[in-house]
């Protein structure tokens, strides 16, 4: 567990206690730099993936966590479904540098409590995290829009066969866009080569399309129009 170390302060029975979880240490940090000027919350430890996050929260349980949905290890969308059956009151905020029209309806779908963009501003965080706090659910109405709009059939043909894909299937559909090979894939996602080549196996199947060349094809013309990086 990385207790958090900018402006440490001792918590006050008003305070919200928050958990960081994020696999990149400066992200973590810039949270807990702007979290912690607000007189009312405090980022009292950080983790850098799902299983120490867990490991904080059965030792000290927080009032929310903020978590990022791809870690290295338990990735963010594990850790909330986790949460769910094991610590169903402790609410999640996750975090994502992707399009919120694809990935936040799988978060709330997942158990989380709010969505938010990397990309906002610190005042939309700390906007949202009192939301949830409050038992509301928090994300952009941009994303409201677009989840409105699956349940309506009004999404593209392709959005919808790319919203079919599991998170495990979508994590290394993604990955074969970013150009990462087999091993690659197996190594980030802690999983044999073996499994990689049937997870891509499956893709090909649901995408309907003939080979590993269109797969990597395929995924990189989804990641160029999807990707706010």
């Amino acid at each position: 567990m990385h207790q958090a170390s900018l402006e440490s302060k001792t918590s006050t029975p008003t305070q919200i206690r928050i958990l960081v979880v994020d696999d990149h240490p400066l992200v973590r940090q810039g949270l807990a730099q702007f979290i912690n000027q607000e007189k009312d919350m405090q980022v009292y430890a950080e983790a850098s993936d799902g299983y120490e996050a867990l490991e904080t929260i059965e030792k000290d349980p927080p009032d929310l966590v903020i978590a990022d949905i791809e870690m290295r290890g338990l990735n963010g969308m594990e850790l909330v479904r986790n949460m769910k059956s094991q610590h169903p009151d402790i609410p999640v905020l996750m975090l994502s540098m992707h399009d919120e029209g694809l990935y936040a309806e799988r978060a709330l779908r997942a158990g989380a409590r709010g969505y938010l963009m990397k990309e906002e501003d610190p005042e939309v965080v700390v906007n949202a995290i009192r939301t949830i706090v409050e038992g509301e659910v928090y994300v952009s109405e941009e994303a409201i829009s677009k989840i409105l709009s699956n349940y309506t059939g009004n999404w593209s043909d392709k959005g919808s066969i790319i919203d079919r894909l599991s998170d495990r299937e979508l994590e290394v559909f993604k990955m074969i866009g970013e150009g990462y090979r087999t091993r690659h894939i197996a190594e980030n996602l802690h999983l044999s080569a073996k499994t990689v080549e049937s997870y891509k196996a499956r893709l090909k199947q649901k995408l309907t399309l003939k080979d590993a060349a269109q797969l990597a094809r395929y995924a990189a013309e989804w990641m160029k129009s999807n990707s706010r990086m």
